[in-house]
């Protein structure tokens, strides 16, 4: 098989793995090495402060032993199959790199003979790239799962990122639909990763140390392949934050690529408005200080699709509101439908000089379509509408659009028309 074609196999086979974001490493060029990581030679996947670079996503090979119902590259599948040398894969993303295309490399692999067998071949890759071509720009590796330690120690101080994908948010649907994978063998290098994370940190305020992956590592879950409901993702996502130190949890809407009696039949597509609001609660539990249990309990285990999780919570505690916008602390200004955290801290800066009115806030671009309904200002309440009672909901939810009542901001391009696919 010719090079072109294996990039057109691997690169559609790495398409389900959502698991890669470049960020928080600085690594700058050297003389005698090409390409670096610091902001300025970054330029096409999402960053967490917003920037975008280009990397080159592809697997290593679409070769599994595994037979995950879920994944298309299943050993029971009948697709093509290719399988990268690691002399290919280097010449093709230096090549890609001489000419622009990218500024650096997603790594994944199925599981080729065995785990060790597959990180070896993916550590020659990356022992290539950084000290034969010398490469200095960004490279995220997907660990394998049950692959020895010392390999995920040789491949974490030459990458910059690393991802452990856990795929499945309970033991009980990895034993339903992958079951030659199990948990202890995602968690045990997860951890792992995590205390040479803090070892390397440590080690180099004393004395010059290689870093250990820089820019952390992530995992990725399907949403929609078990019957798994949004609680249980967020509790399982709560723990990675507080145990692992993880940079981002993705998630992935369920794509029906196999037919399986164990998977859901899916006739309307993907749930990618579930996987949005879990995107969303995500951003809550990492900057805004809400924790799982807050956003989600036994009594109501999914989020409403029809608001963002934040609204949501506010309207399954609207007696905490509405909130005086000149006496309200910090963390509970950040609580309020329409209100980031930035806004939330210039707002506590403005009103140390004077107290702020509704036409203040207006010029602050504070969004105020849905601020409005759980803030006071100067003690008036600017909402027009009884908020103890569904007419609340019904105006976040949308269902009753009117020139009257306002709308909610739209953060993607909305071309269905439909209500329910803007954020909240």
């Amino acid at each position: 098989m010719r090079l072109l074609e294996k990039l057109q196999v691997l690169a559609d086979s790495a398409k389900y793995d959502v698991s890669c974001s470049s960020s928080g490493s600085s690594r700058a060029g050297r003389k005698g090495q090409i390409g670096n990581t610091v902001a300025a030679g970054i330029c096409h996947t999402w960053t967490d402060d917003g920037r975008c670079i280009s990397l080159l996503k592809v697997l290593l090979s679409n070769c599994c032993i595994y037979d995950c119902k879920y994944c298309v590259n299943r050993v029971t599948n009948d697709i093509r199959r290719a399988t990268f040398s690691p002399e290919e894969l280097c010449s093709l993303t230096i090549e890609f790199y001489r000419r622009n295309y990218i500024e650096g490399l997603f790594l994944s692999s199925a599981v080729l003979k065995s785990p060790d067998y597959t990180m070896e071949l993916m550590i020659r890759v990356l022992k290539k790239l950084r000290h034969e071509y010398g490469f200095n720009g960004y490279i995220h590796i997907k660990s394998i799962p049950g692959a020895d330690l010392r390999l995920v120690c040789q491949a974490g101080l030459l990458a910059d990122r690393m991802s452990v994908n856990i795929e499945l948010p309970s033991v009980q649907g990895l034993k339903l639909l992958a079951p030659q994978k199990d948990y202890e063998s995602i968690i045990t290098p997860m951890a792992y990763v995590k205390e040479q994370i803090q070892e390397s940190n440590a080690l180099t305020v004393y004395r010059k140390r290689e870093m250990f992956v820089p820019a952390g590592q992530t995992t990725q879950l399907i949403v929609g392949a078990t019957r798994d409901s949004d609680l249980t993702i967020m509790n399982l996502t709560q723990s990675l934050y507080d145990r692992y130190r993880l940079k981002r949890v993705y998630y992935s809407a369920y794509v029906p690529v196999n037919a399986d009696e164990n998977l859901p039949a899916i006739t309307t597509g993907p749930p990618l408005l579930r996987e949005h609001r879990l995107y969303q609660a995500d951003w809550l539990l990492r900057f805004y200080g809400f924790r799982a249990n807050e956003l989600l309990n036994e009594s109501h285990t999914d989020f409403d699709v029809r608001v963002d999780p934040k609204c949501d919570w506010a309207i399954r505690n609207i007696d905490k509101f509405p909130v005086e916008i000149n006496k309200a602390p910090l963390e509970m200004l950040m609580r309020v439908p329409g209100i980031g955290y930035k806004m939330a801290e210039k707002i506590v800066r403005a009103r140390r000089i004077a107290p702020l009115s509704f036409e203040d806030l207006k010029r602050m671009r504070v969004v105020l379509k849905r601020a409005r309904y759980f803030i006071t200002c100067k003690g008036k309440y600017y909402g027009g509408i009884d908020i103890d009672n569904e007419d609340l909901y019904r105006v976040l939810s949308e269902e009753k659009p009117s020139k009257t009542i306002p709308g909610q901001i739209s953060m993607f391009e909305n071309t269905t028309g439909d209500p329910s696919l803007r954020s909240g």
